[in-house]
């Protein structure tokens, strides 16, 4: 009964996972809930993993790299990227990948991305190159990057945590540098090589046609006899009929209208629908359709300006609608459209529901884009200006992060308080504001990765761990210690897609060790094995590197399974030969 309903639940998480009718940690809360009330897991064992050290250590990291870029250090590297950029290509794409997998290997894959997509964006239009020829190798080098250390993902140290408390000894801090600088090698030859050729290669286009606007945008002439007369902008007859009003031409003066704007004789205003609607209101008394197709300039005065902002993996947008968030209050910017997944969204832009990732196309007052630069809900994607280089403070919040990773290597202090102190350290030298501090740490993945880890308590303690391996042990034991670890390997990589890397690597390896003890094999081996080939799903634009290029690179979901999947198979049979090579089965 036990083993049913922690199935079950498996199975039922993995479902929400994937579809995001709930957010992660929501799930992960309601599991927990009903693993203690069901007796499977102890309060104690249920809430253990929020108060681990491993816990400690993500979220120290998290501090550490935000204080990093807060001083500027990291848009320093990019400032020298530039000057790169003029002489080869090639070049340009090597430096890319490797300073993203070196930064990648000490921080957060998805930070590393977020931190350099809007400088890699500006660049690319800088030195005429299509975005989307850097953008893919950058979220890859990220990613690989982070299987060089245990702290290079969130992953590495969740499962760290759950080896050290089935009795085996934590993964060290460069324990898997060896076999992670040959898988990240092997990504970078990869796509220097082969992945370089299938990098499409988009051409520049102006704003409003590469987001289709011409079709929705029109100006209406507003006549004396007109209803609107006196109307507010957005209550007006033209708002209930699903327009937006976008611009307002009132004799010589060309405004973005606010609340408090009301429609006059012979305004112009620039509206934006749907087309059947167009259709019925231009029988409506009182106004005149004066176009129906505009260009760019149309939405550009001296002061307004089109512009790509993208929402960033710790947005307080996330999972709000553009009218939930006041969007036009808030930024004083007009959202015309948005991008996700390399589709257009024109309609009802009002009451999509925004997510990591997406592009909105926005119109506004210069001053008002210029003011987005530096927040951590938006970011600007037209042109790169670097923040400030504190010199003084990233020295101190560097030497902070090396002398962290020196005293838990040379075992001065556990890992857990090395990083803690010196994310204490770097506040108190002021690299980082407290607030900013814990707006660095991203909560959900935290709840998420320690949520699954009692999940794995209880895959032990309902016996389901040991149900499954008796299975596997049964179908593929014939084969080999090899073929079984091939199996979960290809099994990890498989749930990754709907769940997170950490959450899928945390299902799987309570069931993998029990499968080594029964085969007489190192659990050890096979942990570590399922522990990189979850930060190697390269298959699908799910992991939230990729999410978050997707989009400002232009892609298409099939750019992913064309490059992605022949790397993915490259580096899964790189992971098979050589763990058994470095933790001997």
């Amino acid at each position: 009964m036990e083993i049913a309903l922690v199935l079950s639940l498996l199975l039922i998480a993995v479902i929400l996972f994937a579809t995001e009718k709930l957010s992660v940690e929501i799930v992960t809360l309601i599991m927990l809930v009903i693993l203690a009330a069901a007796r499977i897991v102890t309060p104690e064992e249920a809430f253990a993993g929020f108060s681990s050290d491993f816990i400690i250590i993500i979220a120290s990291i998290f501090i550490l790299s935000a204080a990093l870029e807060e001083t500027g250090i990291l848009d320093f590297v990019v400032v020298k990227l530039v000057r790169l950029a003029t002489r080869s290509t090639n070049l340009m794409l090597f430096v890319v990948m490797m300073v993203t997998g070196i930064v990648s290997a000490f921080m957060n894959n998805t930070t590393v991305t977020a931190m350099f997509v809007t400088p890699l964006s500006g660049l690319s239009k800088k030195i005429n190159m299509s975005p989307s020829k850097l953008l893919m190798p950058l979220a890859y080098a990220a990613i690989l990057g982070g299987t060089c250390t245990l702290i290079g993902t969130s992953t590495n140290v969740a499962v760290s945590g759950y080896i050290a408390k089935s009795g085996m000894e934590p993964v060290g801090l460069f324990e898997i540098s060896a076999i992670g600088f040959v898988i990240f090698l092997i990504g970078v030859a990869y796509m220097m090589t082969i992945g370089q050729r299938m990098l499409p290669d988009h051409s520049d286009q102006q704003l409003t046609e590469e987001y289709k606007l011409q079709k929705y945008l029109t100006e209406i002439l507003v006549m004396p006899d007109s209803p609107l007369v006196g109307q507010l902008i957005y209550a007006s007859d033209l708002a209930t009929l699903n327009f937006r009003i976008i611009n307002v031409i009132r004799g010589k003066d060309n405004f973005l209208p606010d609340f408090r704007t009301r429609i006059q004789e012979n305004d112009i205003l620039l509206v934006e629908g749907e087309i059947d609607d167009l259709i019925r209101v231009k029988e409506t008394k009182g106004i005149e359709i004066m176009a129906d197709v505009l260009l760019e300039q149309d939405l550009v005065t001296d002061n307004v300006r089109l512009a790509e902002v993208m929402v960033t993996r710790q947005s307080d947008l996330i999972r709000k609608t553009v009218k939930e968030s006041e969007f036009l209050r808030r930024y004083g910017l007009v959202v015309l459209a948005a991008s996700r997944y390399g589709e257009t969204l024109r309609s009802k832009i009002g009451s999509i529901r925004l997510k990591l990732g997406d592009v909105l196309l926005v119109q506004g007052a210069t001053e008002r884009l210029e003011q987005l630069r530096g927040s951590r809900n938006l970011a600007l994607l037209d042109s790169f200006a670097p923040v400030l280089f504190k010199k003084r403070k990233g020295i101190l919040a560097m030497s902070c992060f090396a002398l962290a990773i020196l005293a838990g290597t040379l075992n001065i202090l556990p890992l857990s308080i090395a990083f803690l102190s010196a994310a204490i350290i770097s506040i108190l030298l002021n690299c980082i504001s407290t607030s900013k501090a814990y707006n660095a740490i991203d909560w959900r993945l935290l709840i998420l990765i320690g949520g699954m880890s009692a999940f794995g308590t209880a895959m032990e303690n309902s016996g389901a761990a040991d149900f499954l391996a008796v299975g596997i042990v049964d179908l593929l034991g014939s084969w080999g210690k090899l073929a079984v670890l091939s199996g979960f390997v290809l099994l990890t990589v498989i749930l990754t897609q709907p769940m997170s890397n950490a959450a899928a690597a945390l299902v799987i390896v309570p069931v993998a060790i029990r499968t080594a003890l029964e085969m007489d094999a190192d659990p050890r081996s096979f942990a570590i094995a399922i522990m990189l080939s979850a930060s190697v799903s390269l298959v699908t634009p799910f992991e939230p590197a990729c999410i978050l290029v997707y989009t400002p690179g232009k892609y298409k979901f099939f750019d992913f399974i064309k490059i992605g999947t022949p790397l993915t198979l490259l580096l899964l049979t790189a992971i098979i030969l050589l763990v058994p090579v470095f933790w001997p089965m």
